[in-house]
């Protein structure tokens, strides 16, 4: 940039719905601890409450750290590229030890207590999430942040990276929505009908992790917002193109 020049901004709107949406994140982590603290009993691990460490992992890792490892690259929109991408990359990969955490945890209470594994639709849709949101996360670890891959590949490829990311996003809350209810219906099914505190709070829950993923979504699709690239980053990418391509002047046709 040249000496004097106004220092970079960000578009108008941007900054108010990145700060809602943390508004939203944090919203539905207290909800979440306090439905579990509340009515739950707590989070404790080997002990008869283990289970409950599994939807607080899955709404912290799945939902709030993803929402904003997709958000990166519209927060950090003047910072380096290399910066950003490692940012991204681990922020997703947080989420995934934190959702490995919890998997965990379901698994290990459902042995304690004689319970079967993997039988309902939550179950179901919440480990294909999870392991093809893993998969995601080694393939653009393999494209984007460590060298190796051609400029054509990374080209190829991230067209499907930008798809499976909001995709993975949108699955992983229509889980937590699904394992809301099945958990309601397993602990209050006589009088979740009765509009009792227990089934208000979680269905607050439900509609905290549909606005938060709302307004995710909508700073992801606003084409004004994305990250624009830098001078010379511009530089860069042709440089490389051209080292991986064999297109430099006086190079192999």
């Amino acid at each position: 940039a040249m000496d004097g020049a106004p220092p970079p901004t960000s578009p108008t709107g941007l900054s108010a719905y990145v700060a809602v949406s943390q508004l939203l994140g944090l919203a539905l982590l207290a909800t979440t601890g306090a439905w579990l603290g509340r009515y739950r009993g707590g989070v404790a691990w080997h002990s008869p409450l283990q289970f409950n460490a599994h939807p607080l992992c899955m709404v912290l890792g799945m939902v709030f750290l993803q929402g904003d490892a997709l958000l990166v690259y519209r927060v950090f929109r003047h910072e380096a590229k290399r910066s950003t991408k490692a940012l991204h990359a681990l922020l997703h990969g947080l989420a995934l030890l934190i959702a490995l955490v919890g998997i965990i945890a379901v698994f290990e209470s459902h042995r304690a207590k004689g319970i079967p594994d993997m039988y309902s639709l939550h179950s179901w849709c919440g480990m294909a999430t999870f392991v093809l949101y893993l998969l995601q996360w080694f393939l653009g670890c393999g494209f984007f942040l460590f060298p190796g891959a051609s400029f054509s590949l990374r080209g190829c490829y991230k067209p499907q990276h930008i798809f499976f990311g909001i995709t993975l996003f949108i699955l992983s809350i229509t889980s937590c929505l699904l394992g809301i209810t099945e958990m309601l219906l397993f602990k209050i099914s006589d009088s979740y009908s009765h509009f009792v505190p227990e089934g208000i709070l979680a269905n607050t829950l439900g509609v905290l992790l549909v606005a938060f993923g709302l307004v995710v979504g909508y700073v992801l699709t606003r084409e004004e917002w994305k990250r624009p690239p830098l001078a010379e980053e511009l530089a860069l990418s042709m440089d490389f193109k051209t080292l991986t391509e064999e297109d430099s002047p006086g190079g192999g046709s």
